[in-house]
């Protein structure tokens, strides 16, 4: 099976979640559908350059450094432009110094970091 169009991919994603909604495991013939539609979709995902989904970090220090690797930033051009010592933020992110208020502010407008994941993990 080989998937060539948007609509192709839609219909084999529905297929697919009809398949698992109605359980697969002991149908020889709906077991190979299921591992055939797995290949399309794929194969399909793979032409388009769709990468995986990563883990959501779950640490502010975590956050820093996926916003920092997205902008393409050095750690000590990350330290410059939220205006900290490259040390300071290396221990912020190894974990032997917290967050300021200040440094908080600008995670928020420099990094665009949600207020609210700041708080929650500062």
């Amino acid at each position: 099976m080989t998937l060539h169009t948007p609509t192709d991919y839609r219909t084999a994603l529905r297929r697919l979640d009809a398949l698992v909604a109605a359980g697969v495991e002991g149908n020889a013939a709906l077991e190979a559908e299921f591992r055939e539609l797995i290949a399309a979709l794929d194969t399909y995902e793979g032409k388009l350059g769709l990468l995986p989904i990563p883990n959501l970090p779950t640490s502010l220090a975590e956050m820093i450094e996926l916003k920092r690797q997205q902008m393409r930033l050095k750690q000590k051009e990350l330290a410059q432009l939220l205006e900290v010592p490259a040390g300071r933020l290396s221990q912020i992110l190894n974990g032997k110094r917290r967050v300021t208020l200040d440094l908080a502010k600008r995670l928020y407008e420099r990094l665009d970091i949600p207020p609210d994941f700041i708080l929650k993990n500062a």
